[in-house]
């Protein structure tokens, strides 16, 4: 249900995840909430998230690291 609630669009905030239907990336809810600011609070400033976005959001954010692809490289150095 997360990735419905979470899109990335190149035409929309240079392409960073942001909730569906908005310009409000990811990574400004998970500031607010890294800086103490409870779920609850976020919608008095962003009126159009809700709970749900929020916990959208956090689940998307869990995700990434799950996801990460490493590239294994050669050392050429001496």
């Amino acid at each position: 249900m997360a990735q419905a609630l979470i899109v990335a669009d190149p035409k929309i905030m240079m392409g960073k995840p942001t909730v569906a239907g908005t310009r409000i990336a990811v990574e400004l809810i998970l500031e607010k909430l890294a800086a103490g600011e409870a779920v609850g609070q976020i919608p008095a400033s962003h009126p159009r998230l809700t709970d749900e976005r929020i916990r959208a959001a956090i689940a998307f954010a869990a995700e990434v690291p799950g996801a990460e692809v490493v590239y294994p490289m050669e050392y050429g150095g001496a």
